[in-house]
């Protein structure tokens, strides 16, 4: 099975403190959005990519076009309702929903998470990480819930299928726990950005 991909590249990044748009933020150099685009390239079971991204992101808009893929312009009424506006906008089928600010993401994992969807039987799948993961790398925690008496993190990546009624109150959903790392650094503070600043130069070592 082959699904498209929906980076959500539209938040501007208050906690950053920064002048520069979230998805612009560089880690070693190069904008976050640029390794979670690789990570979606090398990915086969990924086919169409696209970008949704709001106004409080204009720069992103035109940066991301050199990536020639579509890209949506959301209302930026948040994440849930955003991702739901771009999946009719588009009309989307089953797809991958990702965060812009995954910097760590592979295509193996991706791949993995693809293939859980496959096997779920359910039309939408969150993936998501122990607390103690994040805890454990240094990252802030807002949001946590009970799974099976642990408690557990989104990542940011969910799997939809975007033919069902999108309703995130209402669609059955799976929820996949991946213990990994590298989906438990996300890029929200400037200590966030540090931690996976040291991360990735540690890998291209």
């Amino acid at each position: 099975m082959t699904v498209s991909a929906l980076i959500m590249a539209g938040g501007k990044g208050t906690r950053m403190n920064s002048a520069e748009e979230k998805p612009l933020i560089k880690i070693c150099d190069k904008p976050v959005i640029d390794y979670v685009f690789t990570a979606l390239k090398n990915t086969k079971k990924i086919g169409n990519i696209y970008i949704a991204v709001t106004d409080q992101t204009p720069k992103t808009a035109k940066y991301v076009e050199k990536f020639q893929t579509q890209i949506v312009t959301t209302p930026g009424k948040g994440y849930v309702s955003d991702m739901g506006y771009a999946t009719q906008t588009l009309k989307l089928g089953k797809f991958i929903a990702i965060a812009a600010d995954l910097p760590l993401v592979t295509g193996e994992l991706l791949n993995q998470i693809i293939e859980q969807y496959e096997n779920c039987g359910k039309p939408a799948l969150t993936v998501v990480v122990p607390i103690e993961t994040k805890i454990k790398m240094g990252m802030n925690v807002e949001y946590s819930f009970k799974m099976d008496n642990k408690n557990v993190v989104p990542t940011g990546i969910n799997v939809i299928d975007g033919n069902k009624q999108y309703d995130d109150e209402w669609l059955d959903q799976d929820i996949c726990l991946i213990d990994q790392p590298e989906l438990a650094i996300n890029v929200n503070t400037l200590k966030e950005l540090q931690i996976a600043q040291t991360i990735l130069l540690s890998i291209n070592r």
